[in-house]
């Protein structure tokens, strides 16, 4: 089992406190797991070892790449850039339809076969011109401590953090969590309590209340994704409830992605979701007020294309992960008629494209 230089195998976990029956309860999301000696939570990543609880995948990673950031997906977050990705293992929540779960789920430990510092890989973007590090394949909520020191290396680099999360945060941890990340993808898996329970193992009201503080009260830039599962989430009326709630509490200008479900860990007798599927969502989305909503896992270049809000000119045109036309100045303002577009934009040069570069940080890049 590697680790990173100079990091423990077992790091100190933060929000945790005693209970009065001699356990520790952690606080770092809404399921408060209640933990007796030698008990890991529902994360499997956080552990009470004795008096202390312990985080047991700081500094170790399942590997490292190099992504379009339009993978993540963020069409809004310096199109055409690179990042460099990374995750844990374990997961808060119990997803039955993990797209991800051989990490997401994992319980083996030996399965991290990367190992870096936040130094490290906040240099290893540089390194390699990534202009952002994103935390993702798992959720980095639950391993919050290593992702807040890597936001805190990249942000002393000039490097921009992205979060690739369900949003299952408690509020005594949420500030701290996202103060060093510049954008999140918020994966809101339905609009349905009962998909929650049912499908997740979690609750929908701790989601929507991590969206609402992320856009009112953060800088965060956020992005939500919508994954459409066939006969679970994707009937037109919970659609539109989802599009109507995020143009009333978000504002009409937040990106939502709808992007199409495969069967997949214990969810395989649901067929993959029919594109007509997303391009239904995708016009209720827009007729319920909404802007900027994409389709994603599927070709649709008018589902991938970004327009403006003002002219109605397309501004970003988009195969996938390749972007084919760029109409925005260095500003992120429209050509055509000037509007700005919501999001962050830089110097557009050669889009990085569909490529993915596995990279190893076991040793410095120099």
């Amino acid at each position: 089992m590697r680790e990173a230089p100079g990091v423990p195998a077992d790091y100190p976990a933060r929000w945790w406190h005693w209970l009065d029956d001699g356990r520790i309860q952690c606080d770092l999301c809404p399921r408060e797991c209640k933990l007796h000696a030698d008990q890991r939570g529902a994360c499997f990543v956080r552990e009470r070892r004795g008096d202390a609880m312990l985080l047991s995948t700081y500094g170790r990673s399942s590997g490292f790449c190099i992504d379009p950031i339009e993978k993540k997906p963020l069409n809004h977050f310096y199109p055409g850039s690179s990042v460099l990705s990374f995750g844990t293992a374990g997961c808060n929540l119990a997803c039955k339809f993990c797209q991800n779960w051989d990490i997401s789920k994992s319980r083996d430990m030996d399965r991290l076969m990367d190992a870096a510092a936040p130094e490290q890989i906040a240099q290893a973007a540089r390194h390699y011109g990534a202009a952002s590090v994103a935390f993702t394949y798992n959720d980095p909520v639950i391993f919050a401590e290593y992702a807040i020191d890597t936001a805190t290396a990249c942000r002393a680099r000039g490097v921009h953090t992205v979060a690739v999360t369900a949003g299952y945060i408690s509020p005594a941890a949420r500030a701290e969590f996202y103060a060093g990340i510049d954008a999140a993808n918020v994966d809101l898996k339905a609009f349905s309590d009962d998909f929650y329970v049912r499908l997740t193992g979690a609750h929908l009201a701790p989601v929507l209340d991590t969206l609402v503080w992320l856009h009112h009260e953060s800088k965060v830039w956020v992005e939500i994704t919508a994954l459409l599962i066939p006969g679970a989430n994707d009937s037109p009326s919970e659609i539109k409830d989802m599009a109507a709630w995020i143009q009333r509490e978000l504002g009409p200008d937040v990106p939502l992605h709808f992007t199409a479900f495969h069967p997949d860990f214990k969810l395989t007798d649901k067929p993959p979701t029919p594109p007509a599927t997303l391009t239904m969502a995708r016009r209720i989305a827009r007729d319920a007020g909404l802007h900027h909503v994409y389709t994603g896992n599927v070709h649709d270049s008018e589902g991938g294309t970004t327009y403006c809000s003002a002219c109605g000119v397309p501004l970003i045109v988009r195969d996938w992960y390749n972007i084919h036309l760029y109409q925005l100045d260095e500003h992120g303002c429209c050509n055509a008629c000037g509007a700005r577009l919501a999001g962050h934009f830089g110097k557009f040069e050669k889009p990085f494209g569909a490529r993915r570069i596995p990279v190893h940080l076991g040793a410095s890049p120099g």
